[in-house]
């Protein structure tokens, strides 16, 4: 039995990678640790997207209506990552399940396989 997991991209793109299941972990905090980066990133753009115009005279209000498309473009990109990073996040832990479970299940069938009588 390999100590191996293969991942694919999980919108099913083709892509993905292999790395060891002792390593899962630390791919796994990786992959957590940008996930909470694209919530403050999000929280930012959320100042981006909906700036006031700092006066009332045309100058600002022009520049408010450049900035606050800017900044929602940015906030759904954000949000479409955050979602991405999620279900990888969410496959990777499915990942880590099956094999906890096949090796628990392995160890299982060898200690029955020691207690039989010879």
């Amino acid at each position: 039995m390999g100590n191996e997991v293969n991942m694919s991209a999980p919108a099913g793109g083709g892509g993905g990678f292999t790395f060891d299941a002792d390593k899962i972990d630390g791919v796994i905090k990786k992959w957590q640790d940008l996930q909470a980066d694209l919530k403050r990133d999000y929280d930012d753009a959320n100042l981006m997207a909906n700036v006031k115009a700092p006066g009332k005279e045309f100058a600002s209000g022009d520049w408010e209506k450049l900035a606050n498309p800017s900044g929602k473009a940015f906030l759904e990109q954000n949000q479409k990552m955050q979602d991405y990073v999620k279900n990888y996040i969410d496959a990777l832990t499915a990942a880590k399940q099956k094999i906890t479970t096949k090796e628990s299940d392995a160890s299982a069938d060898l200690s029955k396989t020691g207690n039989q009588p010879t």
